[in-house]
C-alpha cells in the first residue's frame, strides 16, 4: 500500500492519502477526495510503502492546467466576495472580523472565517450573502491563534511565525514552561504576535525537563570539590551550576559542571528531597522490632511513646 502526505494551505494540518496508482513527488499539486468535494491540494512527502494506514481517500488525479487555472480565478473572485462579505456585516452591525474566505474546488460553497470575542447570531447574514452569492455559504468562527496561522506575521525572532510555516497543529503551552527555561515571566516577551504565549515554549521543553532533574535546587546547599555552598544559578544548558561560596570569609562565585557537585537528588515528580527528608524516610522503613524496642525505651523513662 502506498500513501502520499499533503496539506491544502501553507503550514496546514498534513493529511495521508492513497496513490491510487499514481506517482507523486514533493510539491506536485494533485486533486484529491474531501468529505467537501474534490479539493487541489499540495504533496509534502512523495510516495511512502505502508504495511497499513487510516487513509481511506484517495489521490483523484496530479492537477492539469483546466485545474490550476480554475483555483487561480478562484483566488481571484475572493477580494470581490470579501468586499460584499464586510458590506453585509456592516448593514447588519454584528461584530466581527472577516480572516479569511476560502471557496472549495468544486465551487459550489464559499467558507467564511471569522473572529469574534462573543457569540454572534449570524442567521440573517447568511441568508443575504447566499441570495447575493448564488451559492452555499459557511461561517465558520476561529480562534486569534488560527487568525496568526490564516494571514501570517513576522515574528519575535524576526522570522515568519511558526504556526504559518510548518505547525499543523497547536500544542498546548504553559507559563510553566516559560519557568522550566528561566525565561522572564514578562507577558511581552513570552508572548507571541496572536497575544498567546509562544508555541515555540514547547518546541525543547522535554529537554529542559530532563535536564533540570539533574540540577540542583536553587538556594540548596551543595558539596564541591572545594567544600560546601549555595547554589546562586543554574545554566540549564550548559549544564553547568554557579555556585556561592566564603573564601576567606568572603563570598565568591564559582561555576562547577553539575557533574562535579554532590547533592540530594530529585524524585521522579522532579522534587528534591532535602536530606531532612531523606533521613525521615529511612527511618520510616526502619522494621517493626526496632520501633517497638524504642517505644519499651521510651516507656521506661518515663517518656510518652
Amino acid at each position: 500500500m502506498q500513501i502520499v502526505k499533503v496539506n491544502f494551505k501553507k503550514g496546514g494540518k498534513v493529511y495521508d492519502y492513497l496513490t491510487n496508482g499514481l506517482t507523486c513527488q514533493k510539491g506536485d499539486k494533485v486533486v484529491v477526495e474531501t468529505p467537501k468535494g474534490l479539493e487541489i491540494a499540495t504533496v509534502v512527502m512523495s510516495n511512502q510503502e505502508v504495511n497499513e494506514s487510516i487513509a481511506e481517500s484517495k489521490v483523484v488525479r496530479i492537477a492539469t492546467e483546466k485545474d490550476l487555472e480554475k483555483q487561480k480565478k478562484l483566488y481571484l473572485k475572493q477580494e470581490e466576495v470579501r468586499k460584499k462579505v464586510e458590506k453585509a456585516v456592516e448593514k447588519y452591525q454584528l461584530h466581527l472580523k472577516i480572516v479569511s474566505i476560502d471557496f472549495p474546488f468544486e465551487g459550489n460553497k464559499i467558507v467564511i472565517s471569522f473572529l469574534s470575542e462573543d457569540r454572534v447570531d449570524f442567521r440573517e447574514l447568511v441568508k443575504d450573502l447566499a441570495q447575493q452569492l448564488k451559492s452555499r455559504i459557511e461561517l465558520k468562527q476561529i480562534g486569534v491563534r488560527d487568525q496568526v496561522k490564516e494571514i501570517g506575521a513576522i515574528g519575535v525572532c524576526g522570522k515568519e511565525t511558526c504556526c504559518k510555516q510548518y505547525l499543523s497543529d497547536f500544542d498546548k503551552v504553559s507559563i510553566k514552561m516559560a519557568k522550566n527555561q528561566n525565561l522572564s515571566l514578562t507577558p511581552s516577551k513570552i508572548s507571541g504576535m496572536c497575544g498567546r504565549l509562544m508555541c515555540c515554549l514547547a518546541f525543547e521543553d522535554e529537554h529542559y525537563q530532563a535536564i533540570a532533574k539533574k540540577m540542583p535546587k536553587m538556594g540548596s546547599v551543595v558539596t564541591t570539590p572545594a567544600g560546601e555552598g549555595t547554589v546562586y544559578y543554574n545554566d540549564i544548558l550548559k549544564e553547568m551550576v554557579t555556585v556561592k561560596m566564603i573564601v576567606n570569609d568572603m563570598p565568591k562565585l564559582v561555576v562547577y559542571a553539575v557533574s562535579d557537585l554532590t547533592f540530594p537528588q530529585r524524585t521522579q515528580e522532579g522534587k528534591v528531597q532535602s536530606q531532612k527528608e531523606i533521613t525521615s524516610q529511612e527511618l520510616e522503613n526502619k522494621s517493626e522490632p526496632a520501633k517497638n524496642k524504642k517505644r519499651m525505651r521510651n516507656k521506661k523513662h518515663g517518656k510518652e511513646a
